[in-house]
């Protein structure tokens, strides 16, 4: 039987949805663990199945699920995958959804658009979580949108070790690409020992994806620029960011991400020359198509595994984090 057992024969058990084995495999790996059999298929109609191979009676119960393209399916099949776990009598169920579905619908910008993103919650909810775990928030209010215990994971230690080793403190700027990123970005600027910028951005409320970079503040002149943000989407955001470094004398941008949603035609384009590398994590999938040289990808199974035996064994995960976020 899969799982692992604590004291009182608590018994863990990982679960995962078919969007992304691979994290959820090298999940288990870390947990010394195995993943638990499951019969997950989508009928010729669009409707999904789930059924576990074995008993979940009485366990503390883990569903992996990435959600990358196609969204909505995922989301499904992690909803579908808790609510047989309830059914079939869990003591307790975790959704570790590493990039959280609809998380930049986080709020009503203007009259009559949903928040999404509180729907999902609900929708978790409703299915029968107890719990959810999720890496670099879009926005950390999304922990309220829960009516439970939501643990927010950062990426930050896992990219920070990958950049002590190869950038140099002295000639490093960290740059914010927008006003909603500088916290994040300042947090960066701390541990690396390096100066902060920020880009003043504008969106065009008309074209969706499209941004216009307006003013650079702080030091970027000669400098190796670093900048971080929590997703890349089509990419054209960081592009423009890169390219409006390169023209205020940045002698190299390297770029920093922790979910790489990479829409077309992002692995087209952040090959611009503007970037010299882009380094992201594996809370999504990424296809062949989706991969080029310039990119680096790290993986996220350590953190997660770490997290979810914090969970289980009724530790903190606040403790993870404690001086690195």
């Amino acid at each position: 039987m899969s799982g692992i057992k604590a004291s009182g024969q608590k018994r863990l058990v990982l679960v995962s949805g078919r969007a992304h084995p691979e994290l959820a495999e090298n999940i288990a790996g870390e947990l010394g663990s195995e993943l638990v059999p499951t019969d997950a298929r989508t009928f010729a109609n669009g409707e999904i199945y789930a059924r576990f191979d074995e008993s979940v009676r009485g366990c503390d119960a883990f569903v992996i699920q990435s959600h990358s393209t196609p969204i909505n399916e995922w989301l499904m099949e992690q909803l579908i995958m808790v609510d047989a776990l309830k059914r079939a009598s869990a003591k307790r169920i975790t959704v570790v959804a590493p990039f959280y579905p609809y998380a930049r619908q986080d709020k009503k910008g203007r009259g009559r658009e949903p928040i999404s993103a509180r729907l999902v919650a609900d929708l978790f909810k409703t299915a029968g979580a107890d719990r959810i775990m999720s890496v670099d928030l879009h926005a950390a209010q999304i922990q309220g949108f829960f009516d439970g215990p939501v643990d927010h994971l950062f990426a930050m230690p896992v990219l920070l070790e990958y950049f002590k080793e190869r950038l140099d403190p002295e000639n490093l700027t960290v740059v914010s690409p927008d006003m909603g990123r500088v916290r994040v970005a300042d947090n960066w600027s701390d541990k690396l020992g390096a100066p902060l910028a920020i880009i003043h951005k504008r969106r065009d409320p008309l074209v969706p994806n499209q941004v216009s970079v307006h003013e650079i503040v702080g030091d970027v002149k000669g400098r190796v620029c670093l900048l971080v943000d929590d997703l890349i989407d089509t990419g054209r955001t960081i592009v423009k960011a890169a390219e409006a470094l390169k023209e205020n004398g940045a002698t190299g941008v390297v770029v920093a991400s922790t979910h790489a949603v990479f829409s077309d035609p992002a692995p087209e384009i952040l090959q611009s020359s503007s970037i010299d590398k882009v380094v992201v994590t594996d809370t999504l999938p990424l296809s062949d198509a989706q991969t080029f040289e310039k990119l680096e990808v790290l993986s996220i199974a350590p953190l997660l595994a770490r997290a979810i035996r914090e969970v289980f064994e009724d530790g903190s995960v606040t403790s993870l984090f404690d001086g690195a976020a």
